[in-house]
This record gives C-alpha cells, structure tokens and sequence, in this order.
C-alpha cells in the first residue's frame, strides 16, 4: 500500500455468492466511508485484485467453485492482505480452519453490520498502526533499529514481517504482528489467553479464546525449529503462554 490510508478512502472487496448480502454489505459501507467493490467468487476476485490492490477482504466461507478457504490459502501463499472469514456455520471448526488458512478474523452469520464496521476499523487500525519503538538499539540508524530477534528469525517492526538468516521475508496477518510485539514486550512473564486478547486489542463479545492457539501454532511453525518442541513460545499448562527470548537450537 504506497498511499497511506490517511489520505484516501480504505479499499475493500465483499466477496460472496449471495448477491443481495454482499450488495447490502456494500452499501451500508460505502456509507461509513469506505471504498468498496465486490465479487461473486474468486475468479471475479483475482480480477479486482489484477486491476487494483485492496486493503481489507470480506470474504465467505461457503461459495461454489472455489471456497473460501481455498481462496484464502491461495491468497497467503503470495499476499499478507488483511481478511475477515464470513461464515454461517456456528461450529468452531469452520473459524479454527479459517484462522489456520491464515484469516484475520470471523463473523457469524448473521452479523451486525455495526459490528462488521467496527472490527474492520480495528483490523485496519492494527495493520496501518504507528511502529512501537525499537528494543535493539544503533548508533548508525541502520536496519538494526526495526529488526528484533524473535526464535530463529528476526521481525521486521516497519514492515510487519519476519526476516530470514538469507533475507527472505515472511507475512504476517495483523493479529501475528500483533501477539508477537506482546510477547517481545512481555518476555519471560506468564501470560493467559485473555491477558493476551486484551494486549493484543483483540477482545470482543465472542469468547473463542482458541483464536489464540491457533494464532499460536502458526507463529510456531515460523519462527520455531521444532514447533513440536516449542523453545520460544512456550505453553503453560491450563494457564497459557510464556516467550522465553534466546537463541535457539537446532
């Protein structure tokens, strides 16, 4: 995103085969200033994205063709783009795969379309937010000032991302950033699944705290050797989680 949000209008994309919702989604949107377009599927939306970047996905879960986690499996493999899963199913399957595939969030259906506002807000807000200062210190100004160790890589406070020993970077959807900056604050403090909601600004009416180890494991499998045997993040049995910074061994 070269132009900051500050300046324009956010750009988001309803994807959804049910034309009336997405139509009526669109609608009240555009109301709360928002720029917005819309996609029957995800043909359609490789379309919208090929003629114009977007800054938020609404996408759903259950669509013919191609579903909504295919599309956002697909869409992760090359994209860190937020996505808010919009699903109709009250199972928690559906939002812990939809988290896994790499969603930034959910919301049932049906949905307040209040609510809907607000956790884009949010979302938005984490993913344009100002940068956090950074813990390593350089007299020289250099990359050293943004880049923090966290397991075997480095995170990238500016870019919001991680960084390997070979300079490839890796996404991560806003909520990672997010919990990873808490446990960089937080080190070697046992912290549960709700102080963890509430640092990372993620606390809302729903009480799926699995959000949280799902959002979990996926960090492990990035930034640990072994996530099977957790060195970084490690699990506190029936309390929650506890960032132990050092370096790592193979």
């Amino acid at each position: 995103m070269s132009e900051s949000l500050s300046t324009r209008l956010p750009r988001l994309i309803v994807v959804d085969d049910e034309a009336q919702l997405r139509d009526m989604i669109a609608e009240y949107l555009q109301r709360g200033n928002f720029s917005v377009r819309t996609a029957s599927g995800g043909a359609a939306l490789d379309q919208l994205l090929a003629a114009e970047d977007a800054d938020l996905l609404l996408l759903d879960v259950n669509m013919p063709d191609e579903d909504g986690f295919s599309i956002t499996r697909r869409l992760r493999a090359g994209s860190n783009i937020p996505i808010i899963m919009l699903t109709a199913a009250v199972d928690t399957i559906d939002k812990v795969v939809g988290l896994e595939m790499g969603a930034d969030d959910y919301i049932t259906k049906p949905f307040d379309l209040r609510e809907l506002k607000a956790r884009i807000r949010a979302i938005l807000r984490r993913n344009q937010g100002m940068v956090p200062p950074p813990s390593i210190a350089s007299v020289d100004g250099d990359e050293s000032t943004r880049l923090q160790p966290f397991g075997k890589l480095m995170l990238d406070v500016e870019a919001r991302c991680l960084v390997q020993s070979d300079g490839v970077r890796e996404g991560l959807t806003a909520m990672e950033f997010d919990l990873i900056q808490v446990f960089l604050q937080n080190p070697d403090r046992v912290l549960t699944r709700d102080r963890l909601l509430d640092l990372a600004n993620k606390r809302d009416n729903d009480p799926f705290d699995r959000s949280i180890d799902v959002r979990v494991t996926r960090i492990r499998k990035k930034v640990e050797h072994d996530p099977a045997k957790p060195q970084a993040i490690k699990t506190v049995r029936g309390v929650g989680y506890i960032y132990t910074p050092g370096k790592l061994t193979p």
